[in-house]
């Protein structure tokens, strides 16, 4: 596996200072949306990987949550979230992690994250199956989506109540048919799906930096990884992503397809 070294090195630097700050560290709000905060934890790791991916490949693009990132025109785009599930972190709840992917043009190829908490490193690379700790993983086999339990990450935006109150109606309808609901609000969710210990996970506010690490590793494990209709996530020029706004859908193919069919039941969804 051709980045599997630097990569889980990278996460595992990443991881120290995660460590250092759990439990320590003060949220503040980004941009005055309730839903985003950042730590100084989440600076420092940003510095940390940043400067490495910059040291060792300094041709290709960055993509970083806190910096944004740098644009040299390459086909390969290092997608990085320091620090995914921050208002978790901060509150030192142990659901969280730090996510680092890699774009060949509009295509994940390879993405590890780490959930320091738990000391599970999880890896994927194209064509050669994910993995948590050295060991092979793998989607649920269950088909059934009575047996699942689903992870559905739903924000509240007070300045859109009644598009909050539509997707509360479509969490209630899965809630009703899957066996019960389940969130973090972070890759902790994404790695129970890839390890089959969950069957999904759904959301519709992510961004680029949220979705190229797992969707390597849940694709790898044996899953679809798809926006909320169930259409190829769209990362095509890469650094022009920065602020699109993308849902997904991450399950095995089977409750995948159970849950399009409820989502496409709900005629609000785009």
């Amino acid at each position: 596996m051709k980045y599997r070294s630097f990569i889980t090195s990278l996460l595992e630097d990443a991881g120290k200072i995660a460590q250092e700050g759990y439990g320590k560290a003060i949220a503040s709000i980004k941009g005055g949306d309730q839903n985003q905060v950042v730590t100084e934890t989440d600076i420092a790791i940003s510095t940390l990987l940043v400067s490495r991916i910059r040291e060792s490949y300094p041709t290709d693009n960055i993509i970083d949550e806190e910096t944004r990132g740098v644009d040299n025109g390459s086909e390969m785009t290092w997608v990085i979230d320091p620090i995914d599930g921050t208002s978790d972190f901060a509150k030192a709840l142990p659901m969280y992690g730090v996510m680092v992917g890699l774009l060949r043009g509009a295509e994940p190829i390879a993405g590890g994250v780490l959930l320091p908490a738990f000391d599970e490193l999880y890896y994927a690379e194209q064509g050669e199956g994910a993995f948590c700790n050295d060991t092979p993983i793998r989607v649920s086999d269950d088909p059934v989506l009575r047996h699942a339990l689903i992870a559905y990450a739903l924000d509240a935006y007070p300045d859109k109540p009644h598009d909050t109150e539509k997707e509360a109606a479509l969490f209630v309808d899965i809630s009703m048919r899957a066996r019960n609901m389940r969130s973090s609000n972070s890759c902790f969710d994404q790695m129970a799906v890839a390890t089959g210990k969950y069957g999904a996970w759904l959301n519709r506010t992510t961004k680029i930096w949220d979705n190229v690490a797992p969707e390597i590793i849940i694709k790898e494990a044996g899953g679809q990884f798809t926006d909320f209709i169930g259409r190829t996530m769209d990362y095509s020029n890469p650094m022009t992503k920065v602020s699109t706004l993308y849902t997904v859908c991450a399950a095995p193919k089977a409750l995948h397809t159970a849950l399009q069919t409820i989502i496409h039941s709900h005629t609000f969804m785009d």
